[in-house]
């Protein structure tokens, strides 16, 4: 005794499934959440402490950036030019109360 395996075609598959064969869309790289802090603070001249990966702190007031670094300009002392990867964090000058040391 020979026996046939039956087996539907996959077009008939497609037809009667389309959502669950449809695979979920990865989440984005990026969500571009950090462009948009940068360019909010930059707009409003916000000052900002900048608190790298060593302990220092940078005060200023973000002038401009790109992928890898930021430009603070400063009253007291020279615009610095910072790799954002030796940044630890930032926040803004007026909640440095809210700030845990």
């Amino acid at each position: 005794m020979n026996r046939k395996l039956i087996r539907p075609s996959l077009t008939e598959l497609k037809d009667q499934n389309p959502s669950k064969l449809r695979k979920k869309p990865a989440p984005p790289e990026q969500t571009n959440a950090e462009n948009f802090y940068y360019v909010k603070q930059m707009q409003a001249k916000t000052p900002m402490v900048i608190v790298l990966q060593d302990g220092e702190q940078i005060k200023g007031i973000i002038e401009w950036y790109d992928k890898t670094c930021i430009k603070v300009h400063r009253q007291n002392g020279p615009n610095l030019l910072l790799y954002k990867p030796c940044i630890k964090y930032l926040y803004k000058e007026n909640d440095e109360g809210d700030v845990a040391s």
